[in-house]
């Protein structure tokens, strides 16, 4: 499975080559600058949207955030990743965000350290800041987002995300430190830190990566490890977390393949097969399950319930085709924008009987896409049969 990521980020990333030698141009990204008032400088970052951003059909659709630290490093493999698996429904589709670096040893720092050379560490909570009074509020305004943000960081941006998950108060819900430099973390100060987490940190999701060190292994997982470990003995209940290691990885190669771990583990289940639901009932249940561990809701997603309710309603068990309506009128509930939802619950009435209600739900999935031609025949041809 992994190798098949792997060799598909390839794929996407050679094709802007191909694409470059014809002439043509395709897009992965586009670039946007501001100046923090924060930061008292500008800062620059890229932004990449899911395939059905752009769809006029699909304006009623928000999507989380992705802020992706060391964009340099990563915009281009991990929103390639993202889209991919955005489009295969295993997580939701996301706007990923790749934060262009200024100075790393500042903005990722969250204590300053004397050192026998002059340094500018600690400047980590400005950074946070940054982001999450400046950049995300502005992104919330231009674009279609959703309240749900994810930072991922490595390395020292590692260290940031995981700094930033102990904080008693931050509007992001998921973090993803990949192999986390916990250098100036000595057991005083990690003890410290986590004396000072709140339940707060608790209602967030982290995913841990520890990547294989050598001969500085140990050192390097017992940190993990024993941060992992002190957050688990501080829950009351289930710990939403989790911490991975990466033998066959070493510091410079774990991003990746973590990313993809990561960021499934987050979103597990969310991508369950529709082969796999037998009734409305079990598939609301699982989404509330994922929905309790994110501290976020989430609705069982249109495609996912559209294609449930086609199986059931293309069924030759008559008692199968009768539970497809909940499905269909899920969907409307859920995503009341959507004229897909409609037009398919239309032929859900159509298909069993009931030609008012096919009618009545083809209209309002034309109201929704005056464009949408399969309502408008369906539409005459009712009338003209009734």
């Amino acid at each position: 499975m992994l190798k098949n990521l792997l060799a598909l980020i390839i794929f996407l990333l050679g094709i802007n080559e191909v694409k470059s030698q014809e002439n043509q141009s395709i897009q992965l990204g586009s670039k946007h600058s501001f100046h923090s008032e924060i930061l008292e400088e500008k800062r620059e970052y890229w932004v990449s949207f899911p395939e059905s951003y752009s769809d006029e059909e699909s304006n009623y659709k928000k999507y989380p955030i992705l802020i992706v630290l060391d964009r340099s490093s990563f915009f281009h493999a991990i929103s390639s990743t993202v889209n991919y698996m955005g489009r295969i429904g295993r997580v939701p589709e996301m706007i990923v965000v790749g934060i262009q670096n200024v100075s790393r040893t500042r903005d990722f720092t969250p204590d300053k350290i004397v050192t026998a050379r002059e340094n500018d560490f600690g400047g980590g909570d400005d950074f946070l800041d940054f982001l999450e009074k400046e950049l995300i509020p502005k992104l919330d305004q231009e674009y279609k987002t959703a309240p749900y943000r994810i930072l991922f960081g490595h390395s020292l941006g590692g260290l940031l995300a995981t700094h930033a998950y102990m904080k008693e108060n931050t509007i992001f819900n998921s973090f993803l430190a990949i192999d986390p430099s916990f250098g100036s973390w000595d057991a005083p100060t990690m003890d410290k830190k986590l004396e000072a987490v709140t339940p707060n940190s608790f209602d967030r999701y982290l995913y841990l990566a520890t990547a294989n060190w050598g001969k500085r292994n140990i050192r390097n997982r017992d940190r993990h490890v024993r941060l992992y470990e002190a957050l688990n003995s501080k829950v009351a209940g289930e710990f939403p977390a989790t911490l991975e290691y990466f033998e066959n990885e070493d510091h410079s190669s774990v991003p990746i393949p973590a990313f993809h771990h990561g960021l499934s583990s987050i979103f597990e289940g969310y991508g369950i097969s529709y082969r796999d639901v037998e009734s409305l009932d079990q598939l609301t249940e699982h989404f509330e399950e994922i929905s309790q561990r994110l501290s976020w809701s989430f609705d069982p997603p249109e495609n996912l319930v559209n294609r449930i309710g086609y199986s059931k309603l293309q069924s030759r068990v008559e008692e199968e085709k009768s539970k497809a309506l909940a499905f269909f009128l899920l969907n409307t509930e859920n995503y009341p924008g959507s004229y897909n939802a409609f037009d398919s619950l239309g032929e859900a009435y159509e298909e069993l009987g009931n030609v008012a209600l096919a009618i009545e739900n083809y209209e309002k999935s034309l109201r929704l896409n005056p464009n949408n031609e399969h309502a408008r025949m369906r539409i005459e041809s009712l009338k003209k049969n009734q």
